[in-house]
């Protein structure tokens, strides 16, 4: 049965440098609106829930494309407050043969988003309209006041009896530092309040500090991940190991661990046309199969699915129907659809 989600988060500015053009080479940029949260709502908006994003956006005509952008998306946006003069942008060059792809941030500390005031949100609101709150560990990467807010709608969630999704997304860039140390504390308390968890082997080691004997990372994940969800009391805890390939193709696996057994997913080998928010497609696929009750077979086989079909289209945001998703997921063929 459908369900109703609240992704909480920033909304950013994308700026995407033409092909694989530097920044240093290029003249124009190609620019949409995305975020984690927004990803995330996007994604289960095309499985069939009604998923709003819960964010400010500035009371400007940027805010304004903004917004029309995520509306084209199917995401509802009741939910979105307006305040604020700034929207956080990001610059996208895109990656080619050994060059990686390189993001690099501008004004996100200032953005309407980060800069809200304590009491932005009205939480008791959020969660009488929503059946699952989502969350993400940028959120906890900003600031002190967006960290607050973030927990508070996370307590409020759990108090009501809400399933609290959170995915741990570490961004060492955004912590610099010291970041693990900094961060610990935060996960550890969005950790205590969630029922569903994105994380893998290295998460806990690093953010948790958690420890192993195992030098094989399958073994670490088979031995850390039982702890992390016992220590917190967490339900489902889900997750993706990817290799990338000489030929700059990419293979993926996803994981579920639910009632203390592991299922994986098929593994997946593809080539990249843009991997953004592919992580996010993940979780919007595990979140729709927990939420449909489906067996963790098939949760984890869907989820890693909708994750190889991400990296096939321009964009941060997952645009792929479940129908599409299973017909990645039964090795349909490369033929023209007629």
């Amino acid at each position: 049965m459908p369900k109703t989600i609240a992704c909480f988060g920033e909304v950013m500015m994308r700026l995407q440098v033409p092909g694989h053009d530097l920044l240093t080479q290029a003249d124009t940029l190609r620019y949409s609106f995305s975020g984690t949260n927004v990803n995330v709502a996007s994604a289960l908006s095309r499985f069939g829930h009604t998923a709003h994003i819960v964010t400010t956006l500035p009371a400007s005509p940027l805010g304004d494309a903004a917004l029309a952008h995520i509306r084209k998306l199917g995401v509802a946006t009741s939910l979105v407050r307006r305040g604020g003069r700034w929207l956080g942008m990001y610059f996208l060059e895109t990656g080619f043969g050994p060059r990686p792809s390189r993001v690099t941030y501008a004004n996100r500390a200032e953005s309407s988003f980060n800069t809200a005031p304590p009491d932005a949100y009205d939480v008791d609101g959020i969660v009488r309209a929503a059946d699952v709150a989502h969350f993400c560990g940028i959120s906890l990467a900003m600031n002190d006041v967006v960290r607050a807010q973030t927990k508070a709608l996370a307590a409020a969630a759990k108090a009501a009896g809400r399933l609290v999704s959170f995915d741990c997304n570490y961004r060492p860039s955004l912590w610099g530092e010291d970041g693990y140390a900094l961060a610990k504390p935060h996960y550890i308390d969005m950790l205590r309040l969630a029922d569903l968890v994105f994380m893998n082997e290295k998460d806990a080691m690093h953010i948790l500090g958690m420890t192993t004997a195992r030098q094989d990372r399958r073994e670490r994940l088979l031995e850390l991940i039982p702890a992390v969800a016992q220590a917190y009391d967490i339900s489902v805890v889900a997750g993706t190991h990817r290799t990338v390939h000489p030929d700059a193709a990419h293979s993926l696996q996803g994981y579920l661990y639910k009632e203390e057994t592991f299922a994986f997913s098929k593994k997946f080998s593809f080539p990249v046309y843009d991997r953004i928010g592919a992580g996010d497609a993940f979780a919007s696929g595990i979140l729709h199969g927990v939420l449909e009750d489906r067996s963790s077979e098939r949760i984890v086989d869907f989820a890693a699915a909708a994750a190889m079909l991400a990296h096939t289209v321009s964009g941060d945001s997952p645009m792929s129907t479940e129908p599409e998703v299973e017909r990645a997921l039964a090795e349909a063929t490369d033929d023209i659809e007629r």
